[in-house]
């Protein structure tokens, strides 16, 4: 298991830094944004100046807020968060689907991890954000590329201010830095997801038995994209977060 300090080691030494491709979200963003139905685009603002796209939708009324984390290369609004997203508004949930940064088209998996601690500081507005306008209950729930740059934001924040992580198909299927994750774990994966998502899932589990209120959840029949099964892996969600933030 690659610790965060093997991370932290990667990112000094390498000679050739990626940056985020700004251009590709903005892309993104005037793709999607136009045809938004649901919930309203606001820019978030980091350290840089860089502006970002999030995806608010507040929900009415509101008890508590999910921060929705998409995977690698895509937008806050891609097929399986803009689902995920969208119910949860409409069961009482406020969500902020939060633009994550993105290399080229064809950047492998692996050049991401030089953007994590970019991608923490972006899911820290995302909290701020949401604390600014009354939220104290806060989860995140967050897809493949998405739930290992959340997995790097809860391990090297010190105050996270979050209550609640929901991983869905985590890749490459193992927790960075578990003894360092101080909050339940919903730990979600398909039938049919990657191997070593299904390779990894007893270890996983492993480390949830560690961390009260945890559970870990096979939905059957779907693969890594839940295609057909959005529907069951929100209402899983749901019943998780009704237990740990209401």
């Amino acid at each position: 298991m690659r610790s965060l300090t093997a991370l932290l080691i990667l990112f000094a030494s390498a000679t050739c830094f990626a940056q985020p491709d700004y251009a590709r979200e903005k892309r993104w963003a005037d793709e999607i944004t136009p045809g938004l139905v649901v919930g309203d685009a606001v820019y978030l603002t980091q350290k840089s100046g860089h502006k970002f796209l999030a995806i608010y939708t507040a929900a009415a009324p509101p008890h508590a807020a999910v921060i929705t984390v998409h995977g690698l290369g895509v937008h806050p609004d891609w097929t399986l968060i803009g689902a995920l997203r969208s119910s949860l508004a409409d069961n009482g949930y406020t969500t902020l689907s939060v633009q994550m940064p993105v290399l080229a088209a064809d950047a492998k998996g692996e050049e991401y991890q030089q953007l994590f601690p970019d991608a923490a500081e972006r899911l820290g507005a995302a909290v701020a954000f949401l604390r600014a306008r009354g939220y104290r209950r806060i989860a995140l729930a967050s897809h493949s590329m998405g739930a290992r740059m959340s997995n790097f934001f809860l391990v090297s924040t010190p105050d996270p201010g979050v209550a609640a992580w929901i991983s869905i198909g985590i890749v490459p299927g193992e927790f960075t830095e578990p003894g360092k994750l101080r909050l339940p774990v919903l730990d979600i994966y398909g039938e049919r997801d990657l191997p070593q998502v299904l390779q990894h899932a007893d270890a996983r589990a492993a480390v949830l038995k560690t961390l009260k209120g945890s559970a870990q959840i096979e939905i059957a029949g779907a693969d890594h994209y839940f295609a057909g099964r959005e529907g069951e892996l929100a209402r899983q969600v749901k019943q998780f977060l009704d237990l740990r933030l209401k």
